[in-house]
């Protein structure tokens, strides 16, 4: 199994492109968290608290789309650095002035949003150029998804230890110091630097002009929806049966099926076209979503939810191989950018749904709604069968001549935005 992960991380940039994304997307990653510890220390309410962190995921779900066309149009350093700093900057004013002018408050949160530079769909936008095999490629959008499960876990810790040994407001300006270090680790590297996105046709939808891709993304958006709702059925769950210990568990499970699920999906080589294994991973994840609406104790129940998320990587993994097929030619990071998008407002619309649901019927039936997400997900997957069926750009696509001094082309390889 490590094998083929191995192989990756010896390819030359691989780790360093890796690493520095992971490390360049910490502030993005724990913003909700960092947020909310920083207005209570400030003696602001959780109301506040919540108002910045959901204007934030607003304002960093607008921004994914906008960066990721700037990037294909202009290229990394010049977007991804920039970005970053202005990021840094915004979140810095907020950790200075505090939550007291609320007007301000507001806007720089929504500007460190709206700035977070769109490193997640650059990565994947450069895989193909560093790794140039196909198998290689998806490997690597597997230990991408995996990466993002131990991000996730270990972001939180950070900003606690941050809080802890330093204070909150130091938490925010440490942060995105080390997201402005990551995002310059990327954009230095030669590969960020020497990509350039294939020649595109001017057209104001941009990625979204496929409908593969927005099939893609309404499935997703459900995907969203059930992981949302999962945080608050488990919140809950966890008042009745050991509270916030139980609670953090919880997620840990989900955190650790998805490494797992991830890990084992990336180290295998998948034959058949990754539209039809994508609606049987998504099956599989809805299905596992089921028991939980069991609630055994809270042993059972946590082991149950690393059984909830062990399909969730490997769809995501899955569906990065899907948009790099039907991403319109030259759109390659917008689209992978839109991906992260829908995910986040499907969580957070979950999180919405969940809420008055279980208010109605208690946890179980909170724990029923991801179910039904992700059954409404693979009907959207059944119905755009024929539009999926169909990649934009062909099933083999001219490498870029300033890219590939073979000038070859591999069957079935999207490589028309290597570098």
């Amino acid at each position: 199994m490590a094998t083929g992960y191995l192989e990756i991380l010896r390819a030359r940039h691989a780790l360093r492109l890796l690493t520095g994304t992971l490390v360049g997307r910490l502030p993005n990653a724990t913003a909700a968290i960092a947020l909310v510890l920083f207005v209570r220390a400030e003696g602001g309410t959780y109301s506040l608290a919540g108002g910045l962190a959901a204007v934030y995921g607003v304002a960093n779900a607008v921004g994914q789309p906008v960066l990721g066309r700037l990037v294909d149009l202009h290229g990394q350093p010049r977007v991804q650095l920039p970005a970053a700093v202005l990021a840094a900057l915004s979140m810095a004013v907020f950790a200075v002035c505090g939550t007291g002018p609320l007007v301000l408050a507001y806007a720089a949160v929504a500007a460190s949003g709206l700035f977070a530079p769109p490193l997640e769909g650059g990565l994947r936008a450069l895989w193909p150029s560093v790794l140039r095999r196909e198998d290689q490629v998806h490997t690597a959008y597997a230990m991408d998804a995996v990466a993002q499960e131990i991000m996730f876990t270990v972001g939180p810790l950070l900003v606690t230890l941050c809080a802890s040994l330093w204070s909150e407001r130091a938490a925010l300006l440490v942060l995105s110091a080390v997201g402005v270090l990551g995002a310059l680790w990327v954009v230095l590297a030669p590969p960020s630097r020497a990509w350039r996105s294939a020649p595109r046709e001017a057209h104001w939808l941009g990625a979204l002009r496929s409908p593969g891709l927005l099939a893609l993304l309404g499935a997703f958006l459900c995907v969203g929806i059930a992981l949302g709702s999962i945080t608050v059925a488990s919140v809950s769950y966890a008042d009745g049966h050991g509270g916030d210990a139980v609670y953090g568990w919880m997620m840990a499970g989900i955190g650790l099926g998805a490494l797992l699920g991830g890990t084992a999906y990336g180290a295998r080589r998948w034959s058949g076209a990754p539209e039809r294994r994508l609606r049987l991973l998504v099956a599989l994840l809805a299905v596992c979503y089921l028991p939980l609406t069991l609630m055994p104790g809270a042993v059972a129940m946590v082991l149950l939810t690393v059984v909830a998320g062990v399909f969730l990587a490997p769809c995501i993994a899955c569906a990065f191989i899907i948009v790099d097929r039907h991403a319109p030619r030259g759109t390659v990071t917008e689209a992978f950018s839109w991906l992260v998008t829908t995910f986040t407002v499907g969580a957070s619309v979950g999180t919405g749904l969940a809420g008055p649901v279980v208010q109605a019927g208690g946890a179980r039936w909170g724990f029923v709604l991801p179910g039904a997400a992700g059954a409404v997900s693979l009907l959207v997957l059944l119905a755009t069968r024929g539009v999926l069926a169909a990649p934009a750009r062909g099933e083999v696509v001219a490498a870029s001549p300033e890219n590939d001094p073979n000038r070859a082309a591999e069957p079935r390889f999207s490589s028309g935005d290597r570098a």
